[in-house]
């Protein structure tokens, strides 16, 4: 069955229009298939994802939510929109579902837009202890804008330090609390930080951007029905397109909304959202929900097989997709060996780590995940050969031999494994 990427155009194709622009976007495809990538934020989306992401709808404006548009012509866009937020709500059973925000970093200021005004506490996770920018730290507008208040992790163990968690809260008595984290590998205890926010009286809000997929498919514990708002991207392990959403509760509908459209936000991408539509349909299925438990699988794998050469993980290692390696019994730091690998075919981020006495800008550590490695089908064995050859590229990642040859070993290996929504070569 053909579809619109099949057809014959009457027009000139990307590569007459813009031989620039589709010699790139050509080259990074040959990027994506032939390099293992290993940054817990990326991912494949599939072929029907990125068809919705690229259609006419990018053509459409439409200010507003379904029904009630400030433009016409917008009954597709309405169904289209209602779908997204219909499967959505299923897959998490939230009572409310919005899949406007253009990504997880506009959700969390719509949440701040809903429930405080500038100059109100905050309380959230610290950036160097995993949590994300937007959580309060201190170079983001939400660290600016707002007075904020910021827990860590126990120097002990490098998890969450709930009990001063709670102590910062009944101290400052914030208007909004933040879980959820972006450089976390352990499981969060959602329950935990609920009884906080109750004892304060502060709106909780779950920031599930990096474990959205996980939670959906049930191997990580939900926070939707224990927060009040729960916020995330809808790509990374959800497989979706660049898009955010918020979910909240029934009570909390109005004042959502109201904060994204007209707050913060004209018109929503409704291409996006088709894609999003599309991505919510993928994942309530066994297959993303056997796809989701194996990114668990392989993740503890990785872990396993670094640590038996010697790496020092993050809390020792990881429950979810993610894990972060301190570098430091190493002598590299991070940002040397993240470029190094990066020229192995093996991508990943360079990342402080908790208590780190280096800058963010050089910090000692990096940050590795297993959502994009597991959408291309790479298991348990794939994870023991990506574990031997970082320990390869770290140990000799001066040596342009090693790596050149590290790289061409990488490639052989993801040829066996097509990507999701990528050509064949």
């Amino acid at each position: 069955m053909k579809t619109s990427n099949d057809a014959v155009w009457n027009e000139p194709c990307l590569a007459d229009v813009d031989p620039d622009i589709a010699a790139l976007i050509k080259t990074e495809e040959c990027y994506q298939r032939d390099t293992v990538r290993l940054i817990p934020s990326e991912n494949y989306a599939s072929r029907a994802v990125l068809e919705a992401a690229g259609s006419v709808l990018s053509n459409k404006y439409s200010e507003g939510y379904a029904g009630k548009r400030y433009y016409e012509g917008q009954a597709q866009v309405d169904a289209i929109e209602e779908l997204a937020c219909k499967r959505m709500a299923a897959l998490f059973g939230a009572d409310h579902v919005n899949v406007q925000p253009y990504s997880g970093s506009p959700a969390n200021l719509a949440v701040y837009t809903a429930f405080a005004s500038p100059g109100d506490t905050v309380v959230g996770l610290m950036l160097p202890a995993g949590g994300h920018l937007t959580h309060g730290w201190n170079v983001s507008v939400t660290g600016t804008f707002f007075r904020s208040i910021q827990y860590g992790v126990r120097s002990s163990d490098h998890l969450i330090d709930y009990d001063q968690a709670r102590s910062l809260a009944k101290e400052h008595r914030p208007k909004i609390l933040f879980c959820g984290a972006t450089a976390y590998p352990r499981i969060i205890d959602f329950p935990a930080f609920r009884s906080i926010a109750d004892e304060v009286g502060a709106i909780l809000v779950a920031d599930i951007a990096h474990i959205s997929g996980l939670v959906a498919a049930g191997v990580h514990p939900s926070p939707v029905g224990v927060a009040d708002v729960v916020t995330s991207t809808t790509h990374k392990t959800l497989r979706g397109p660049r898009g955010g959403m918020i979910m909240c509760k029934k009570a909390h509908r109005k004042a959502i909304n109201k904060a994204v459209f007209p707050g913060l936000q004209g018109g929503p991408h409704n291409q996006t959202t088709a894609a999003i539509a599309v991505a919510a349909r993928e994942a309530n299925t066994p297959a993303f929900k056997a796809y989701a438990g194996s990114v668990v699988e392989n993740a503890k794998a990785l872990a396993d097989a670094l640590l038996a050469s010697g790496f020092q993980l993050v809390t020792g290692g990881t429950d979810n997709h993610l894990m972060v390696i301190d570098l430091t019994n190493k002598g590299v730091p991070g940002k040397v060996a993240a470029k190094a690998l990066d020229r192995a075919g093996l991508v990943v981020n360079s990342n402080t780590v908790p208590f780190d006495p280096r800058t963010p800008f050089d910090p000692s550590g990096i940050r590795i995940g297993t959502p994009a490695v597991t959408s291309r089908g790479m298991g348990v064995g794939e994870m023991k050969r990506i574990g031997a050859w970082i320990d390869t590229v770290v140990t000799h990642h001066a040596d342009d031999a090693v790596l050149e040859r590290v790289a061409g070993e990488v490639k052989e290996m993801c040829a066996q494994f097509p990507a999701p929504g990528l050509p064949f070569a």
